[in-house]
Formats: structure tokens, sequence, C-alpha cells
């Protein structure tokens, strides 16, 4: 390594999911628009985080898990990477470490690397964690935990500072990048797949895990043959991430109406505007649509031996992003022995009927940006910014 390569300051960043890997990609984009390019990185991610410049220590399909008994299988691997993930940033002694999202690799990630600090070990960079557990939810003391070995945390939404600023953890709200996202071409993706201009077209977004999918598809896919034989004309669009992207092919295969199964974010944007109504897995994807202003009905299951303990550290009520923000039911959600073919058909018929359903859902969307947003800084450059002035890298001087 160059003399000149080893002074470019160099950020690990470690996202474990496809939301996360999202996020992290603007906030690389961002770092080198505000650096002139002066910035290098290292750490772990997925595509959108290759595509700006980082060559993942392992791919981060391995750590998309979630649940209590959905994580216990995956222990050992689990372990093994988060102690591979630690030896690695303390071999390359990045100017900062910011990990995103996918709590449960992050924060271990995050507690090892506090714990060598007190230990007196070569932590000397800032410990920086983007997207808060949803304390909001469920298990609030996790905020007063994580306050303990995080140096700053990065918020999406703006009512999450006070949990964390109580307990003495510098917190900045940087906005969340879904408000700044681009609206679709929706005509050309019906033209480009055939899809007749006026034809019903219902979205089915089964999530970006591999357990979301395996639980979610096969009830999805009843949902859709009910729909198809009430709507005939119905078409069906399935954006979906490369991680999950052949099992969902697979699944989807034998549906009636020949589902269109679509990769990429620009794609996925214009999908959303080709949409009349959607049916998504709980995540950051039923923010989106709301933002794309896409009546959307919201399904998730989880594990059997999971279930019981979700309900009793769960706030059902702030489960999906938009109802939470707004304080309102904008999108009806339908969790584990609720989420049947019948219900959904249900609600999401209501939806394609209602003609007052996409005007509602337009309004929220114009309330979910102004909510979201941060002005005439994007969320992304925002997290940019704070990034670099936690890590002592100026702007000025760099770019």
């Amino acid at each position: 390594m160059s003399a000149e390569v080893a002074e470019t300051p160099l950020v690990y960043i470690v996202a474990g999911e496809a939301s996360g890997d999202l996020l992290a990609a603007g906030m690389m984009r961002a770092l080198k628009k505000v650096t002139g390019g002066k910035i290098r990185f290292a750490g772990v991610g997925g595509d959108l985080m290759r595509a700006e410049g980082l060559e993942s220590l392992f791919p981060i399909s391995e750590m998309a898990v979630m649940g209590v008994f959905e994580i216990l299988p995956h222990a050992p691997k689990l372990l093994r990477r988060i102690k591979q993930t630690v030896a690695d940033i303390l071999e390359k002694q990045p100017d900062i470490l910011v990990t995103v999202d996918s709590k449960a690799f992050s924060l271990r990630v995050q507690k090892r690397l506090y714990k060598r600090r007190e230990a007196g070990g070569p932590v000397g960079f800032p410990l920086v964690h983007m997207v808060a557990p949803t304390v909001w939810a469920w298990r609030p003391g996790r905020a007063k935990v994580i306050s303990r070995f995080l140096d700053r945390l990065l918020v999406l939404f703006p009512f999450e500072r006070p949990y964390f600023e109580e307990h003495g953890l510098k917190t900045t709200f940087v906005g969340h990048p879904a408000s700044t996202q681009p609206v679709g071409d929706g005509a050309g993706l019906r033209a480009r797949t055939q899809i007749a201009p006026r034809a019903p077209v219902l979205g089915v977004l089964p999530g970006s895990r591999p357990g979301e999918v395996r639980r979610l598809l096969p009830v999805f896919g009843e949902t859709v043959r009910r729909l198809i034989a009430r709507y005939p004309d119905l078409r069906i669009l399935v954006p979906t991430v490369s991680g999950v992207a052949e099992q969902v092919r697979e699944t989807v295969k034998d549906w009636p109406g020949t589902a269109i199964v679509i990769e990429g974010e620009a794609e996925k944007y214009n999908a959303f505007d080709a949409m009349n109504v959607a049916l998504a897995a709980s995540g950051t994807v039923t923010l989106e649509l709301a933002l794309a202003g896409v009546p959307t009905a919201v399904g998730y299951k989880v594990s059997p031996l999971s279930a019981p303990i979700g309900r009793r550290l769960v706030n059902l009520e702030a489960v999906v992003l938009a109802n939470r923000i707004l304080g309102r039911p904008v999108q009806p959600f339908f969790l584990q022995e609720n989420c049947t073919p019948d219900a959904l058909t249900v609600s999401i018929a209501r939806l394609f009927d209602d003609t007052r359903a996409r005007a509602d859902c337009a309004a929220a969307a114009r309330e979910l940006r102004e909510l979201l947003g941060t002005g005439a800084v994007s969320p992304s450059e925002t997290a940019a910014l704070t990034v670099a002035d936690a890590a002592g890298i100026s702007p000025a001087e760099t770019a």
C-alpha cells in the first residue's frame, strides 16, 4: 500500500441484509461526493455496496436471519463470522466503524470491540451504528444497553432520538432515504412486460430473507389464486432481491397469471408505479410502498416457536412503519394465524374496489415524505456528513 493510499481515510462498513445494503450504499456514494473521492471502504455488504467499491469480507446472505429460533440453527456460523469481522476490523484499524441495521450481527460486533477497548485493546476509532433497534416497538430496555457500547447512533425516524439520548448516547436524526425515492416509470414497465395499460396489477413482495419467503409465499400464492378468480385480467409483479431471487422464481413459477419476477432498485420503483395494489411482507418495503402511494396489505409469519415470545414483547401497533409514523392504520396488518388467504383476499379486494384507497394513500405519502426528510440535504448525505464528523474527516479539506 502506498503512503498516499494509507493516509486516505478508511471507513469500515458492515451491513447484513438487503435493507442495510441499500442504506449503506447511499451513504458510501455520499461520502465519495463530500470527500471528492478521497475515501476508502472495507467491510461486509451486498451487491449495492460492491457497486460503490466495497469488496465484501463474506456474502451478506449468511446473515439474513431473524427471530429467536430462526437464529439458533445459524448460531455457530454467525459467531464465526462475528469473530472474523472483529479480527478484520482490528487488523485494518479504520478511521471509523459504521454498522448498518442487522442488529443480531452488527451489535454483537460492536459490543466485542467495545469490550476490547475497555480492556485496553486497539479500538481508538469511533463505534457508530445506523438504524436504531425498534425499541419503540419492543423491548425498550435495549436503548439503555446499546447506549453503553456505542459512541454514536444514526436514526431514521425523528421520534427515536429521545429513547437513546435519555441514556447519554449521541444520537443524530439523519432522515430516511426512502423519503427521496424516485418515482418509477410504470407505463414503461407495463409495455416491456406486455401488461395492458388498464390491466389491474398486484405487486407481491414476500421479503428479503429466505425464511420469510419460505413462510409467506405459500399463503401469498393461494391469495393470488383467489384474486385471479375474482379479477381474471389481474397481472402479478414480484419485485425481489438477489439473495432470494432464485427461491422466489422457483416458488412462483406455478402461480396462475404468469407472475413476473423483477430485480434491481430501478425496476422496483418502476414496479411500484405500475401496481394498483400490493401485498407485502412486513419490513422497510412497506414504508417504500406507502411513500409511493401504493395501497398495501401487510402480512407476516414467524416460526411457531418464535411467535409466543414475540407476542409478549412486541407492540403490534408499531410493527408497520407507516402506521406507527402517522398514528393511523394506513396499511392493514395480518400477523401469524391472521395471515391467511381468506383475510388477505378480502383486504386486497377492498383496496382494489375502494375508489378512495389510492387518494388516501397519496395523501399519506405526502405526509410521510415531509416527516422523514431532512430538507435540502438528502438523508444519505446527512448520514455521510455525520460519519465524516465522527471520524474527524473534514470534507472541506479533502473535497
